[in-house]
């Protein structure tokens, strides 16, 4: 009777112990613990108990590694922007949708999330992910304009202003945000939608 090898055999071999997908997202933890740049692929390999040979079995070069985690994020991220602007209603109406998808990508994917927080900017792949991440941005600022002319928004501070504000608090949630320890993806959306909207203030 034969048993099959154990992640650490398989390693040994020269033989991939994950799939592409698990590789990557382990990886990324790894990037995000020491930093992209300080990151090398002898460092992946004794982190992740597989060989280099393995982690080269799915992926060419760490930069592809890094770009299937930037796209993780900038393509759920787009995604919910889209279904944003094609949603039914006010613009205030779809600044909400947009609040709470973004959180739900967020919390979903947060490892890559925080890994595109994170760039400097320091490859072509890198300046790819920022322009998209501007473009987000630029989007969103276009949503808030209109909440402006239809008056769900305040304009005394510009669009594009509130924008970046808008996102930023968005993404402080990669900061302090525990699936053990805080409300769900839903929850979180709507107590962030109500806190921009409304404020802090005790009506």
């Amino acid at each position: 009777m034969t048993t099959s090898p154990t992640p650490t055999q398989a390693a040994r071999r020269g033989r991939p112990g994950y799939d592409r997908q698990t590789l990557v997202d382990l990886c990324v933890k790894v990037f995000n613990r020491h930093g992209y740049e300080a990151t090398s692929m002898g460092m992946l390999a004794t982190e992740l108990g597989i060989s280099k040979s393995a982690i080269y079995h799915h992926v060419k070069t760490k930069e592809e590694i890094l770009k299937s985690a930037l796209d993780e994020a900038l393509d759920g991220l787009e995604d919910v922007m889209d279904e944003a602007e094609n949603t039914e209603g006010s613009a205030r109406t779809k600044i909400e949708a947009l609040i709470t998808g973004a959180v739900q990508v967020l919390i979903n994917r947060q490892p890559s999330v925080t890994l595109l927080l994170r760039l400097r900017g320091n490859s072509d792949v890198e300046k790819e992910a920022l322009r998209r991440r501007r473009q987000l941005t630029t989007r969103l600022a276009v949503l808030i304009a209109d909440g402006q002319t239809e008056g769900s928004v305040r304009e005394t501070t510009s669009a594009k202003v509130l924008a970046r504000l808008l996102f930023g608090t968005i993404n402080s949630l990669v900061d302090w945000y525990d699936s053990e320890k805080s409300a769900g993806a839903q929850q979180t959306g709507e107590v962030l939608v109500d806190l921009i909207f409304q404020g802090i203030h005790n009506p």
